[in-house]
């Protein structure tokens, strides 16, 4: 028999498939497009009925305020205006919070203002080149770039920083004619608001224009960072005559030795070549003090007059710089602000303790310049006020408002308003418990008096390698012990 077989092998290697049938082809093209169809109808569906929510929901609302228009009419005004008011400060806000970029250039000024020279922070923070018809210039600063140089986290003006500066251009008497260089620098910025100190203002007496050359800078960075006591002592030592005056040559040793024993003066190094070189004989300062031939004699009482009308002018311009309402005050808020510009806290901690101020003091009057004023003068007797609350801390006593301000009375012999000290003792008061936080609140109050002025103007490492070189060459080996 012979046998035949058959292998029912389909596809075999590279055979043409068949293809697929037009029916089938047909019917799945068909399906796709009802599936497109049918879900764009739902969208439309859910978009009709969305929008027929929306038209109803506005003629409800229309017909609502139209039967209550007359006895709403004046609440939904007000209403209106106080949620306009909001709106237009949070957008004020949004447009005044620095991005990145800012932030940046801010960090990188608050390392200027805490480790550099004055003269370094004089060129950045001036602002001014002032050149005469002969064509010989010099730098000066505004009163709001001396502000601005002491201030942390205040930005500098886009285009001017290290030896950019707004030219002006006078005659060669115009230091001398009162108003007229101030309106050449109006005119410089008259696309700015300027902070402006009245004519009655210490820094008009430095010279007719109010502006601030670097030996006033320096002086004025002095009288800052010395205490009150300081300059009594120092008149005393070299008033030799005893009769309380001393004569240019007299203060001059006084004030070089008073800035040598600062932070500022310690760090200042004359600059030929930037032509900033500290010449108090000769500047404005000295004929305002000794006259025009340097023949008067200054008192004690006159130069410590100087100094406080120079705090409260400084003071005065940072309160107009909160922009206070057309009632002259600020909010509550600002005021902790400006009481921790100079703590060196973190951001998280002076965010959470302006938090807490701006939540118990929501709807306040605020602050008037003159309780602002008077507190800071309080701040003058700091250490005369941390010894007397730390005698209430170790006599186990409470430190509370009422305790705060019998001693602001006593030791200060100022009357310092509850409401100040209600906003003291919640910037302080972490637990909120009534009772103040007396080393950290004194701590900061000494660094916003002196404004960081007396810190080191140094990051500490040059100390560090001195002690340890100190250590290493008094310090013996074990091994050579045995």
């Amino acid at each position: 028999y012979e046998y035949i077989s058959k292998r029912n092998v389909k596809d075999f290697q590279h055979c043409r498939s068949k293809r697929t049938p037009a029916s089938a082809a047909v019917y799945q093209i068909f399906m796709g497009v009802a599936l497109v169809f049918v879900s764009a109808n739902f969208l439309w569906l859910d978009y009709a009925k969305d929008l027929y929510g929306r038209i109803t929901k506005s003629w409800k609302v229309d017909a609502a305020t139209a039967l209550t228009e007359s006895k709403k009419k004046s609440k939904k005004s007000e209403d209106n205006e106080e949620e306009s008011e909001i709106e237009v400060k949070e957008e004020k806000k949004k447009k005044d919070r620095p991005g990145f970029r800012d932030r940046k250039i801010i960090e990188y000024e608050n390392r200027i203002r805490a480790y550099s020279t004055p003269d370094k922070i004089f060129r950045y923070f001036a602002t001014l080149r002032v050149y005469t018809e002969q064509g010989e210039s010099e730098i000066f600063m505004t009163p709001e770039d001396f502000l601005r140089s002491l201030t942390p986290g205040v930005k500098q003006p886009e285009g001017l920083g290290l030896d950019q500066y707004k030219k002006v251009e006078i005659k060669a008497d115009a230091f001398h004619v009162p108003g007229k260089l101030e309106i050449d620098v109006q005119t410089a910025d008259a696309n700015k608001t300027v902070l402006t100190p009245n004519k009655e203002s210490i820094f008009y007496k430095l010279g007719a224009s109010g502006l601030i050359g670097f030996s006033e800078y320096m002086f004025l960075l002095t009288i800052l960072s010395a205490s009150k006591r300081h300059f009594e002592i120092a008149f005393r030592m070299f008033d030799l005559n005893g009769d309380g005056n001393v004569d240019h040559e007299e203060f001059d040793k006084v004030q070089t030795i008073i800035r040598s024993q600062t932070s500022v003066g310690l760090r200042h190094r004359d600059h030929s070549n930037t032509g900033n070189c500290y010449k108090f004989f000769g500047s404005a300062l000295s004929t305002y003090f000794f006259g025009p031939n340097l023949d008067r004699k200054l008192t004690i009482e006159k130069f410590l007059e100087f100094q406080k009308q120079l705090q409260t002018e400084i003071l005065t311009l940072e309160f107009q710089r909160k922009n206070p309402n057309a009632e002259g005050f600020i909010r509550e808020v600002d005021f902790a602000d400006l009481l921790l510009t100079y703590a060196g806290l973190s951001e998280k901690k002076h965010i959470k303790m302006l938090k807490r101020v701006k939540k118990i003091f929501k709807n306040s009057r605020g602050i008037s310049l003159d309780d602002y004023l008077l507190f800071f003068h309080f701040l003058n007797d700091i250490n005369d006020v941390d010894t007397a609350l730390t005698f209430y801390h170790i006599a186990g006593a409470s430190i509370d408002p009422a305790t705060l301000k019998h001693v602001a009375k006593t030791v200060a012999h100022l009357d310092l308003s509850d409401h100040v000290i209600d906003v003291v003792f919640t910037l302080f008061d972490e637990n909120l418990d009534g009772q103040l936080s007396n080393r950290e609140f004194v701590a900061v109050m000494k660094e916003r008096l002196h404004r960081g002025l007396e810190k080191p103007k140094d990051t500490g490492f040059v100390k560090l390698m001195d002690s340890v070189w100190k250590c290493a060459r008094l310090k013996k080996p074990v091994l050579l012990d045995v």
